[in-house]
């Protein structure tokens, strides 16, 4: 077996054994886009076919067109998939359906390596029971914070923290691999701003167009709690701003001022080679996982709203601890946190050589061109 192939094997072995916790004989369904559709590496469906059989899995490929606005699964693939041990999208379809409690089953799992190299690489072989412990050292930290504190070079600046830190905050229905992010932290007690350059974009959970809109300098969002109370800066930009919310909001029937939620990327070997410009569905699907974005949710009273805040390189103080520091991630100042990297030594060579690639432009910024 060549060095790619044994790779991939790894990484499904991580996606089928830690991540859907399945065994020899299980059944898996694999859920993909029909051929013509640039999403997914169209590749990706046959390779981790291929190693699955090989590791006993029974695997049936589930085509299926995509919808831009579709609303819940197919009759069709509900029945299929209730009877799998598995089911893995690797289609859109999952991240549209994400926050749906009916979808909610541990054995679906919406794969975030779109493409084979990304899979074959750390990103895919890191040990998800580590990063998924990592998640849960990162919840019970912001969940329980008297003070969250988020700075970027850019300008944003904005604070507050949880409340009913023993509540479950409110997160995807199914199994996300690679573990890339923590759970999403409600917005209602932060208020501040949020600096943006570039562009404004999607979140994943509907397909219109134009999915993305221009900034010629960079944005402020000023928001206060649940909802954004001011754009500031270009007044060519402002415009741009809130024609984009008004028409996304006027599309699909939602509030274009409510922001839901924030997080951060989590797994240093997410990455994201070409510049967001050269396909931001991609890049919106795919990049955030790396510590050095964080984004916000807004548009929309319903997880996860339709338009995406993305922040660069931020730097996350908790209690005045920088447990992000300018994009970096310090899982070692986290409580118990070096014993974590201890305990799963991919997590300690993940973070040792975190990627750098984001999907930034010429400039060093997110960039529409």
């Amino acid at each position: 077996m060549d060095q790619f192939n044994k790779k991939a094997r790894a990484a499904v072995e991580n996606l089928l054994f830690q991540c859907a916790e399945g065994k020899p004989g299980d059944t898996l369904i694999i859920v993909h886009e029909t051929t013509g559709h640039d999403y997914y590496d169209a590749n990706l469906h046959c390779l981790i076919s291929d190693h699955a059989k090989a590791l006993g899995f029974l695997v049936e490929l589930f085509p299926i067109e995509f919808d831009p606005d579709v609303k819940a699964p197919t009759t069709d693939l509900i029945e299929a998939t209730s009877s799998a041990d598995h089911t893995l999208f690797l289609a859109r379809l999952g991240d549209q359906i994400r926050f749906r409690t009916d979808t909610q089953n541990n054995n679906k799992i919406i794969n975030y390596a779109i493409d084979s190299d990304t899979l074959a690489s750390e990103f895919g072989m890191a040990d998800y029971k580590g990063f998924e412990a990592l998640k849960v050292a990162i919840n019970n930290v912001m969940m329980k914070a008297d003070a969250i504190h988020v700075t970027c070079p850019a300008g944003s600046d904005f604070a507050g923290y949880v409340k009913n830190f023993d509540k479950e905050p409110v997160d995807v229905t199914m199994k996300r691999f690679p573990m890339s992010i923590f759970s999403p932290l409600p917005a209602v007690n932060f208020n501040g701003c949020i600096a943006q350059n570039g562009f404004l974009v999607g979140t994943g959970s509907q397909y219109y167009a134009p999915y993305a809109c221009e900034f010629k300098k960079t944005l402020f969002v000023e928001f206060s709690g649940n909802k954004i109370t001011d754009f500031r800066g270009h007044e060519s930009d402002i415009i741009t701003a809130k024609n984009h919310y008004n028409f996304v909001a006027k599309k699909y029937g939602i509030n274009p001022n409510y922001v839901h939620s924030w997080h951060a990327g989590m797994h240093p070997s997410c990455s994201f080679k070409f510049p967001a410009s050269k396909s931001f569905e991609r890049w919106s699907g795919a990049a955030f996982g790396n510590p050095r974005l964080l984004h916000f949710h807004t548009c929309g009273e319903n997880p996860p709203g339709e338009i995406s805040l993305n922040i660069v390189d931020p730097t996350i103080s908790v209690d005045g601890e920088k447990i992000w520091d300018a994009g970096k991630l310090h899982p070692e100042r986290l409580p118990n946190g070096k014993d974590l990297l201890a305990e799963y030594p991919s997590l300690a060579r993940a973070f040792a050589n975190p990627a750098k690639d984001i999907g930034l432009g010429e400039n060093g910024l997110l960039s529409f061109t």
